[in-house]
């Protein structure tokens, strides 16, 4: 347990990871060819590099950039919603200033970092303990996209099939605890900028934290809203 404390300690970077990609925007000569895009995208992951849960490297596939148009001052680099942080992937650049293209950069990124995997046998349907989880160091290129690297992201969490000890731990193997059951009467919290109003209203089903639910208000109404971790709904903002 010291063990995983110490990687929490070490790990607390948020969220999701690569969720917080901001775009790069990098000045190119204004004739901006394969090595100033290739500069450009180099610039762009070496800067994300420090969002990695560990030490990164990098390669630059091929750029087609025979037929762009001249006249660009400016590139701009990102990554496109779905794309992996890690392993055979791409970004895209394009020109932001003084000319009009777009073009898809290959990259094959490895990362050097500690992944979780089960401690001991898991039965389907058991919620996730430091007891459960373990770490290991490995290449994230070489597992799948969905593997996990910060204890946060299993912690109470449910599998959701039986899971053997030492098997690498994935999001799509776990899913999150039911806070409010079909039937179940809960606080319906409807919000705007200005007020608050609390209600009760009956679940028309099962819903995790940040899932939709929809309830049956007293009067009969039927809402929907988003189901909180303290077993509250919320509607509106």
């Amino acid at each position: 347990m010291n063990d995983l404390m110490h990687h929490l300690r070490r790990h607390a970077f948020p969220g999701p990871l690569f969720a917080a990609l901001a775009v790069i925007a990098l000045v190119a000569p204004a004739a901006a060819g394969e090595e100033a895009i290739r500069q450009a995208v180099t610039s762009y992951l070496e800067q994300q590099a420090a969002t990695l849960p560990g030490p990164a490297r990098h390669e630059i596939g091929t750029i087609s950039a025979g037929s762009i148009a001249a006249g660009c001052r400016r590139i701009t680099v990102t990554t496109p919603g779905g794309a992996r942080p890690w392993g055979r992937t791409h970004v895209q650049a394009k020109c932001s200033d003084g000319a009009n293209w777009s073009l898809f950069v290959p990259v094959d990124i490895h990362v050097s970092a500690d992944y979780l995997v089960s401690a001991r046998p898991l039965r389907a349907g058991q919620t996730l303990t430091e007891a459960d989880i373990a770490t290991r160091r490995g290449d994230l290129a070489e597992l799948p996209s969905t593997i996990l690297t910060d204890p946060r992201q299993a912690l109470g969490q449910i599998t959701s099939t039986a899971l053997p000890a030492e098997r690498p731990l994935r999001s799509d193997l776990l899913r999150k605890p039911v806070v409010i059951r079909q039937g179940q009467n809960a606080r319906v919290i409807s919000a705007g900028s200005s007020f608050q109003v609390s209600s009760e209203g009956k679940a028309m089903g099962n819903a995790a934290a940040g899932q939709v639910v929809q309830m049956r208000m007293a009067s009969g109404q039927i809402v929907s809203g988003v189901a909180q971790a303290d077993g509250s709904v919320r509607v509106g903002q």
